[in-house]
Order: C-alpha cells, then structure tokens, then sequence
C-alpha cells in the first residue's frame, strides 16, 4: 500500500436485499486512490462498479448495506460516520459526478443556485457571494455566459453543458476526491473528449484524486493513471494502465481489449465478443465467476481465486493459465 493513499477499501462487501434473498453486489474488494490520481473502474453493467463508488458516500439506499470491510478517507473510516457526518462529506471533502444530468439537476431550480448552494451548506457563504463564486465556477468549466446561465434551468442547456454545471457543482468546495459515474453517457463525442479533458485538467489543477468509473476503455487508455477491472463485484485485475494496455493478464481483462473496434482492422471483420453472459449475481457459480466464459477454465477454477501480485504494481485474481 502506497503511504499516499487518500482512499483505502479494505475487503468490502456489499449486500442488497431483493425478493431473491439477499444478493451480494460487491464481494472482498480491496483497492486504493493515492492523492492526486485518477483510478479507473472498469467493467460490464452489473459488475458492481456503481454500488462499490455509491458505497463510499453511503448512498446506497434502504435496501443495500455494506456488509464487511472498511472505507478509509485520510484516516476516518466512514463506515462507522452517522448520516449527519456524512452530509458533511457529501458534496464538501468527497463529490460524485453522475451519469445523467438531467434527473441529477433539479428541474425547478436555476442552475446557478445549485452550483452555490454546496458554498452555503459547506462553507458558510452568503447566498450574494456563492452566486458570485458559481459564476467564477461556471466560467472555469467553460460555460458561455455564464451570468446569464445563472438564472437558466436544466432543461434549457444542453446535454454537455448540463454535465459542465455538475462539474462545477462537484469542484465547488474544492474537495479532495471526485467520483465520476460514467460521466459523458449519452453525449456525443466530441461532447466526451470535451468532458474528460476539462474533468482531468482541473482535477490536476486542484489535485483532487479522481475515480472514474466508465465501461469504455478508450477513456481509460487516455485519462487514467491505474485501472481496476471488476467482474461479477470482485477486482479480477489492476495495474497502472500503461502495464494493463501492454500486458492484460486476466482472461476477462483479454476479451475486454479485444472487443475494442480497431481502425486497422480488416473491412467487414466479425467483431470479436466474450462469450456467454454475465452471471447472475443470485446464482454464481461456484468458484471463478468468469469460469463459465473462459476459453482457459479448469478443475483449480471450482474455487475462488483472490487478487495475489503478479509484479509490485501488478494484480490479478486467477489460477493462471498456459
């Protein structure tokens, strides 16, 4: 563990309760974020990315709990916070970007009082200087206009620029760690390198630590320091993404990379898919999860395999393989 680290999940589970009985969504994650970086979590839908970055801002709702493991921030387990520290934390030390604006956004309140109201609620301002300072915000996120953008409402933006006011919103108290759930789902493009280019240079500018959270790993390739790759709510890999790009060991992480459309492929090409699909997470199979997929299954795989180093750096949960 680096003695930097500003976020430490110690062997994390997560249970929810549904009309199947208790289904665990995340299962003896450990993982860290030093300060200043961007870690990514990548995986398929349902591979408990979300719920393991709503678990750290205990916003799991009624049905979900954290059921083993600890979350460190600096040196508080949060874990253990009442709801009226963590309103404390929300928005303040700690603030998530989610996926989509628009049911994220207030309709009914201009956007420039949302900006300012964490300044209120956290910092003590005067409702007079936090519209000041959101016009400052929204002028950083590259807002055209942003006075008259003050008085607008989400609706009347568009899809980038309502994410440009949630990064504003999430930069306001100048926290320590971002969360950014999938960040640029539903924008176009161009839209996206946009989005992923401001949320990294002014992360960097304020050296705020960043999770970003995405299923697209051209994202990771470009805008991430270390990658977390989750499978059935377990880690099945991490390493810094130069090392994960050159050299993904785990055979899920292999059809991950190999799934990616490539510019200088041959025309017409079938793409190339992971078999299968993914497990139920009321029914897991037992041992690997990934087993039932992997061209490399066999009989080590009826038991679980845990994250063990493959180098310093480097991590993987699997049997190995010839």
């Amino acid at each position: 563990m680096s003695t930097n680290a500003l976020l430490r999940l110690n062997d994390l589970s997560i249970v929810f309760r549904t009309d199947r009985g208790l289904v665990r969504a995340v299962d003896s994650v450990t993982l860290q974020v030093d300060e200043g970086e961007t870690l990514a979590i990548v995986g398929e839908s349902g591979s408990g990315k979300s719920v393991t970055a709503l678990s750290i801002l205990q916003l799991l709702g009624e049905a979900g709990k954290i059921d083993r493991g600890q979350i460190m921030f600096a040196d508080d387990d949060l874990t253990t916070f009442s709801e009226s520290q963590m309103r404390n934390i929300r928005g303040n030390r700690i603030s998530m970007i989610f996926q989509e604006p628009m049911t994220s956004l207030n309709p009914v309140i201009p956007v420039g009082k949302q900006v300012a109201e964490p300044l209120v609620l956290h910092r003590d301002m005067s409702w007079k200087d936090a519209l000041t300072e959101a016009e400052a915000l929204l002028r950083t996120v590259a807002i055209p206009d942003p006075r008259a953008r003050l008085d607008e409402y989400p609706h009347q933006l568009s899809g980038g620029m309502r994410q440009r006011i949630m990064i504003a919103m999430a930069l306001a108290c100048q926290p320590k760690l971002i969360i950014a759930d999938e960040p640029t789902t539903a924008l176009d493009v161009t839209v996206q390198a946009q989005i992923l280019a401001l949320l990294k240079d002014l992360t960097h500018a304020t050296g705020a630590a960043l999770i970003l959270i995405t299923h697209d790993l051209g994202v990771v390739a470009r805008y991430a320091d270390r990658v977390a790759v989750m499978y059935a709510g377990r880690i099945v890999e991490s390493a810094s993404a130069m090392d994960l790009y050159a050299e993904p060991r785990h055979p899920y992480t292999q059809g991950l990379m190999s799934s990616i459309p490539s510019l200088d492929g041959v025309a017409g090409a079938e793409l190339t898919t992971i078999d299968g699909q993914p497990p139920d997470l009321a029914n897991l199979p037992v041992g690997c999860a990934f087993a039932p997929r992997c061209k490399y299954a066999r009989q080590a795989c009826n038991t679980t395999p845990q994250l063990t180093s493959i180098t310093d750096h480097h991590h993987w949960a699997c049997h190995g393989y010839e």
